[in-house]
């Protein structure tokens, strides 16, 4: 079993980390019904296994999915935890009313997102009061080179930093629209720089379509992405598509500006909206 730390990490605690990858399997939908085999992706022993679903349990950051259904689920505790994190940053807070009105004007779901390491990690999700809508959780993680928001974010950045994150492993390829090596990613974050948005017509899931744009700082970096997503149809036309454009680039920007971002200091690629 791999319980040693790297030798670039002395100061990391093992123990801490075990618990940290643990929740995330059962974040990411792993109950550990089958005790074997999630000490198996974790390189752990069941005995520690279970010393760790005891410990987290007791300090309420998962419990059980319930008295009839084995396994183990997300507690409320982390939650709360959280929820409070997301939303006493400044960043979700400017950003949840505008979203929630986007949602509702354009009867789409829209989202705000953020780049850590090569994942887009989702924010906040605001969604119409229709019967389709985004199934994205606040938490999510998702490969920002094959979402509108991530690659918006990175079409922003210096082409050597994109280059430094995804220089040691390959790209998945999601769809049959997704850049599976750094050349291909450049030219798709070139298009989507000129085009000041991030479109999606199916490259990450059937049937669904979306469009993102930047969230820039007060010395116009690009720090988020917020986007709008909704099935094919409801994006299908010149002048709907237009509508949903610009009103993605509106809401980056009024998200940005009370970020501190103005036109007077503006990221040299971004295209603002007149």
């Amino acid at each position: 079993m791999s319980d040693t730390p790297t030798p670039e990490s002395d100061y990391l605690s093992p123990p801490v980390q075990r618990a940290a990858r643990l929740l995330r399997q059962i974040a990411d939908g792993d109950p550990v019904t089958n005790m074997a085999r999630t000490a198996r992706v974790l390189d752990i022993n069941r005995t520690t296994l279970l010393r760790l679903l005891h410990t987290l349990e007791a300090e309420r950051l998962i419990e059980p999915r319930g008295s009839d259904i084995p396994g183990w689920r997300i507690g409320r505790g982390l939650i709360a935890l959280a929820a409070h994190a997301f939303y006493s940053d400044d960043m979700v807070q400017a950003a949840i009313p505008v979203l929630t009105q986007l949602a509702e004007t354009l009867g789409l779901s829209t989202h705000l997102g953020q780049l850590d390491g090569r994942e887009i990690v989702y924010l906040v999700r605001r969604t119409p009061n229709l019967s389709f809508v985004s199934n994205i959780r606040v938490g999510s993680r998702l490969p920002s080179h094959a979402t509108t928001m991530g690659r918006i974010i990175l079409a922003h950045m210096p082409a050597q930093d994109v280059a430094q994150i995804f220089a040691d492993q390959p790209l998945e390829a999601v769809t049959a629209h997704t850049a599976v090596n750094l050349p291909q990613l450049r030219l798709r974050l070139d298009q989507d720089r000129e085009a000041g948005l991030a479109w999606s017509d199916e490259f990450f899931e059937a049937g669904i379509s979306s469009v993102a744009a930047p969230i820039l700082d007060a010395a116009g970096q690009p720090v988020a992405a917020i986007n709008i997503s909704g099935q094919v149809a409801a994006f299908a036309g010149d002048e709907r598509r237009a509508e949903i454009g610009r009103a993605a680039a509106v809401a980056a920007e009024e998200i940005s500006r009370q970020l501190g971002w103005s036109r007077r200091n503006p990221h040299p690629n971004l295209k603002v909206v007149a």
